[in-house]
């Protein structure tokens, strides 16, 4: 009868501390589908796994290396994603108000601050250029400096009996310019410079009824009138608005009063030699 390897080597007596002692020895010390390490790289550089799981790569030599992408391209991408820092402060924000007169022309205003710390150009335009002009049409503001601008409109009488009052396709664009100081402005500053500018808002025409009293009508009517002020102040003469400065900084008014008076001491000291 043919004897199993398992059964030749047991041992007699059914020794079972043994038997297990023959069961730990029987263990291969590798198993035989277990598969070869793999081979060292010849960079010696590894990919290993991330903290969460994925691969982070290395860059290594040659073609196979992750590429590094400069860390000014990056910031340029960065910077051209996030919005445009604005320049001016507007006030309304975003509507432009006009009384609803039809077949009259009308006014609104805005007041226009540049809240940033270089000097700003500033600009406007319109959907309807042939019924609507601004005073001014753009201009040059110092940190800190507001204007209030004027907006005239002429408004037509509505066809089919529309309601106006809620509906308005009119809008206006503010565009805004950094410049290196102050200067005289010119509407060639933003054709030559396209890239630079930014527009600040784009505002929507909104009619108000004239004829009943709102808080939209009353700041509106309080700010033509401090534009309406502005406006007249700058058309006095420079002698109505104070002393006039003239050669080394001396005043004409103060230069007088001093000649009147030597002239009258002049006059005393010649009657006394007398």
């Amino acid at each position: 009868m043919a004897i199993s390897g398992e059964e030749r080597h047991a041992p007699a007596g059914g020794d079972s501390a043994g038997g297990k002692i023959w069961n730990l020895c029987r263990m291969p010390f590798r198993q035989a589908g277990a598969a070869p390490a793999p081979p060292p790289s010849s960079s010696g550089i590894h990919h290993s796994a991330g903290r969460y799981g994925h691969e982070a790569p290395v860059a290594g030599d040659g073609a196979g290396g992750a590429q590094v992408a400069p860390a000014g391209s990056i910031s340029s991408v960065a910077k051209s994603l996030l919005p445009a820092r604005r320049r001016l402060r507007l006030d309304p924000a975003n509507k432009l108000y006009f009384p609803y007169e039809p077949g009259k022309q009308v006014k609104s205003a805005i007041r226009i601050k540049n809240t940033s710390k270089s000097h700003v150009a500033f600009k406007f335009q319109t959907t309807a250029p042939k019924s609507c002009f601004m005073r001014p049409p753009g201009a040059i503001l110092s940190p800190g400096e507001t204007i209030i601008a004027t907006v005239f409109k002429f408004v037509e009488h509505p066809e089919n009996n529309e309601n106006v009052l809620q509906k308005c396709k009119v809008k206006f664009k503010i565009l805004s310019l950094k410049v290196k100081g102050p200067m005289e402005y010119a509407p060639e500053l933003f054709d030559e410079q396209k890239d630079q500018a930014v527009v600040e808002k784009i505002l929507r025409v909104v009619f108000l009824d004239a004829q009943t009293p709102s808080p939209q009508l009353e700041k509106l009517n309080n700010q033509l009138a401090e534009a309406e002020a502005a406006l007249e102040a700058r058309k006095k003469p420079a002698e109505e608005n104070g002393p006039k400065i003239v050669g080394e900084g001396l005043v004409i008014d103060e230069w007088k009063e001093r000649r009147e008076r030597y002239l009258a001491q002049q006059q005393v000291e010649v009657a006394d030699s007398v």
